[in-house]
This record gives structure tokens, sequence and C-alpha cells, in this order.
């Protein structure tokens, strides 16, 4: 017996509320950009430019010891994050020591790393460097001005793309979905204050494609149905268009949210806000399939076989053939 995880020939009225689904989007979008302007992101070292040093020793780690051992050194802002993974040894502890770039210097200095390095050593005699990564406020700002231009160019394809192969109404409704999802992504990153840096531009780029892909899917069923039932009102087509394809949509949400899931719980701490991304990012691109781009694709109304306009609520105007 297959596994189903929505049942053959749903009946979902999903446009019953379009309106009030349209208005907690939007809701939604606001709190996001209020959080964002508010309190801003939490950039990683490759957007704030400056040195993480990563640590490790079999002793628990103590961040206020930590802090005070450095305090001597004047280094201005310093960020001490301890890092939890459920694949590490119970005696392996892992930190993360963040310097942020000294005024006048692309980054932190070779001596300033060793007096910090010599620093923590008399207070963790069996402290380990793993690691030390260094990016320069130059190249940072670079880098935030280069990931804006990518997302932004990604959208504008995306709009360019959904227009040719069906009709603007269609392109217009992708892209606001797209919009929303990118929108509540960096607002759910800006809330928790979530490590933001390159790999979750990846995530967002790759948010972008996972959601067009089921928007297509069901804008490339509507455009079918547009033609096989011409005469009902297009709220009606969309929920046909929206059940005839729910079972594929929940299926492949469902098994990439397993995989991910497991790359969060088990992938370690280095791809974890990627994975977190991800994961968020299907989840709301799901959504936006249906409840924001098909709303929107219902408030701007769609010709009948290309040829013959409808009102908002889809109803055809007069002169509309059988």
């Amino acid at each position: 017996m297959r596994l189903k995880l929505v049942k053959e020939n749903t009946s979902f009225d999903f446009f019953s509320r379009w309106k009030l689904w349209l208005g907690i989007s939007g809701g939604m979008m606001v709190v996001a950009l209020v959080s964002f302007l508010l309190q801003g992101l939490n950039y990683g070292i490759d957007f704030r430019g400056g040195t993480t040093i990563r640590t490790e020793s079999t002793q628990t780690i103590d961040v206020a010891q930590y802090r005070a051992a450095m305090e001597a050194l004047e280094l201005g802002d310093i960020t001490i994050t301890e890092v939890f993974d459920p694949t590490f040894a119970e005696d392996q502890n892992v930190a993360m020591v963040r310097i942020q770039a000294q005024d006048g210097q692309e980054s932190v200095t070779t001596d300033v790393i060793e007096r910090v390095e010599a620093a923590l050593l008399e207070v963790v005699p069996d402290i380990q460097f793993v690691s030390v990564e260094s990016v320069g406020p130059k190249v940072s700002g670079e880098l935030i001005t280069t990931a804006i231009i990518a997302v932004v160019l990604a959208i504008g394809a995306v709009l360019v793309y959904i227009w040719l192969r069906f009709e603007w109404q269609f392109a217009v409704g992708a892209v606001v979905a797209l919009v929303h999802d990118v929108i509540l992504t960096i607002g759910i990153f800006s809330e928790l204050q979530i490590k933001f840096d390159l790999a979750i531009i990846a995530a967002l780029l790759t948010i972008v494609g996972y959601s067009l892909n089921d928007t297509v899917v069901v804008f490339d069923r509507v455009r079918e149905n547009l033609r096989k039932y011409k005469k009902r009102p297009l709220s009606e087509v969309l929920n046909i268009s929206i059940n005839e394809t729910l079972s594929r949509t929940m299926m492949t949400s469902v098994t990439t949210l397993l995989a991910l899931i497991a790359l969060f719980v088990l992938g370690g701490d280095v791809i974890r806000g990627f994975v977190f991304a991800m994961i968020w990012g299907v989840i709301v691109g799901t959504y936006s399939s249906v409840f924001v781009a098909s709303a929107i694709l219902l408030y701007l109304g769609v010709k009948r076989d290309w040829s013959k306009p409808t009102d908002t609520t889809g109803n055809q105007f007069a002169n509309v053939d059988a």
C-alpha cells in the first residue's frame, strides 16, 4: 500500500477567506520589516569584518572567564559563543571568539591574535585554536552589496520568466510570493538574531528556486483548467487546480523537510544556520504558493483562453464561448 500524505480527490476551499490569508501574510511581512529596521541582523564575520577564532578544550566553557581574560587587551566589541552540537564528544567543548576589525585596520593583526591566544591559554591551559578566519570591512561591505544584487536579480529573472511563460498576472503573483518568502526569512533571522552570513544568502537563493518550482506547478495546472472549465469562476478553477496538485506539493515538502531536519540535528553547527533557513523557506514557500501567489492571481483576474478577460472575482464578461 502506497503512503499518502493527502488523500486523492480532495476538495478543500482555499479561497473562501483569501483576503484574510493575504492580510495575515501582509501583517507578517510588516512585523519582519519592523524587526529588521529596529534591531537589524546579526551579521557574521563575512559581513561585519574582523576575525573569528574557533577554540576547543576538555574543560567546560565559562564565557565570563573567557571575557575577563581578554578585557585587559582592550579590543573593543568581543563576542564569545559556546557551540553546542550532538555530534561532539562529551569532553569536547567548542567556542567561537569573534573580534571586530579595529579602527583603521582591514582585519585583526597577527599580533592581536597571538595576544588573544596567550590570554586564553592562561585561564584554559589545554585550549586549542582550531581555526582563525579574517575578513576586512571593505570586503564585507562589498559582499553585502553583491548579496543584495544577487537576490534582486534572481527575483527579476523570475518575473520575466513567468511573464513570458504565462501572463503578467501570473508573474506578479509569483514575484509577490517570492518577496514574501525572502522578507519572512530575513525577519525570522532578525527576530531570533541568528548569525547571518554568506551561507544564508545561498539559502535565500535556494528558497527562491524551491518556492518558484511549487508555484509553477500550480500555475501550470491553473492554465490547463482555465481552458477546461471555461464557465467556472476563477476561484473555483484555482481551488480545483490546487487540490489536484496538493498531494504532490505535500509529498515534496515533507520529504525535503525530513532531509533538512536530519541535517539540522546531525550536520553540525557549521551548516546549521543554512539548514534552518532552508527549513523555514520550505514551510513559507509551500504556504505562499497556495495562499499568496494564487490569491494575488485571484485578485488580479486572468484571461480565459488568453483572449477573453475576467473580472477580479473570476466571473467572465459577456460573449464567452461554452
